[in-house]
């Protein structure tokens, strides 16, 4: 999969840009501020129609304007389509090959990208709740039933909250709709679980040797926690019947896939607890780039990758080591400040932009 081109129109700093990309390897550098991570922005917006750093929509677009649009051209093996995302003060609207799509869910999981920026580093001790995200990100660019079932057990989760709530203040008992809603929602989990449980064993069958390649040792492993782990429905649902009394006290459900959470294991050892802050962003690195083959072993092709001020993470040594491990099949888009920690012999593959005040040039570093 590849970006061919990338056309804005008044989305953040940018006016008006229209570029073409390589297909293997962009690097675009300049200052803090000159717009580096707002062109990474476009594309991840482009492929799972919001962004990476902000949820309002509306503080994408360029001050001043009322609408923004973002559009590229994605080939996809032998597909060339052209995607947009538009933007306005009244909400937000897909297109592909210029013909609106209805649902957003149609949309997602046409365009694959992994990102990796200084905003994951600090995921192993975020709160679980990031972690899901994490999780219901890439598995939504996997599977688009993934989005949609996870889209039903929140509503669901919603009406079983709320209906606990009431029976509580109005005394009512019964208990018969409860049990429906339990079943509806457990239903909805063990999909949502297996789903979850497949993706972690692909990243585990990846994720140790590419951590060993890059910083030359450790036993990493992603341990996926869920209370529905080796459980039947029937287990299930008399493990939520024992919980009725006190979930009708508290008002929120107890047990569900809405509080699954990810262990990062190296050597044995939980690194939220016992990790350096380097070896927590070694974990995450790692983990990023399994993903890469864990959507080629779905899709047979492998998806788009941003590394966004990945140099100021790294020392040069390391960040060779992964750009060793891509191969020309990644197109790769690095934004960094020095362009002196990559060695030459990869700038010479690479077609390099400066980025200046909102605009961007083509350059020949030397």
């Amino acid at each position: 999969m590849k970006v061919e081109s990338l056309y804005l129109i008044n989305f953040r700093n940018y006016e008006k840009l229209d570029i073409q990309f390589s297909d293997f390897l962009n690097i675009f550098y300049g200052k803090n501020g000159s717009g580096k991570t707002n062109l990474i922005e476009a594309i991840y917006l482009l492929s799972l129609t919001k962004s990476f750093r902000i949820s309002n929509d509306k503080s994408l677009i360029r001050k001043g304007n009322i609408k923004s649009k973002v559009k590229g051209e994605i080939l996809k093996k032998d597909d060339l389509s052209n995607y947009s995302v538009i933007l306005s003060k009244d909400g937000k609207s897909v297109e592909i090959n210029d013909q609106k799509v209805d649902k957003i869910s149609d949309y997602v999981s046409k365009i694959n990208i992994i990102l990796f920026s200084p905003f994951d580093t600090r995921l192993i001790d975020a709160p679980p709740m990031d972690r899901r995200k994490l999780l219901n990100i890439e598995i939504s660019q996997l599977f688009k039933e993934y989005l949609i079932v996870l889209s039903n057990y929140e509503k669901i989760l919603k009406q079983r909250n709320f209906y606990l709530r009431s029976m509580y203040i109005n005394g009512n008992n019964d208990i018969e709709y409860l049990n429906i809603l339990t079943k509806k929602l457990i239903e909805y989990g063990l999909v949502i679980y297996k789903y979850r449980a497949s993706f972690c064993d692909n990243i585990n069958s990846y994720i140790t040797e590419i951590f060993k390649s890059i910083f030359n040792s450790g036993e990493l492993k992603l341990k996926y926690i869920s209370s529905y782990k080796n459980k039947t429905e029937n287990m299930l649902l008399k493990s939520y019947q024992k919980n009725y009394a006190k979930e009708m006290e508290i008002g929120k459900t107890i047990l569900g896939i809405h509080h699954d959470d990810l262990e990062f294991i190296l050597d044995n050892n939980n690194l939220k607890e016992w990790g350096s802050e380097g070896q927590r962003k070694n974990a995450i690195i790692s983990f990023k780039l399994a993903e890469l083959n864990v959507i080629y072993q779905q899709k047979k092709y492998y998806p788009i990758l941003i590394l966004d001020d990945l140099f100021s993470e790294l020392d040069k040594e390391k960040i060779m080591n992964i750009l060793k491990l891509l191969n020309d099949k990644v197109q790769t888009f690095i934004t960094t400040t020095e362009v002196n920690k990559i060695e030459k012999k990869i700038i010479k593959k690479a077609k390099i932009f400066k980025v200046e005040n909102g605009t961007i040039k083509e350059d020949l570093y030397e």
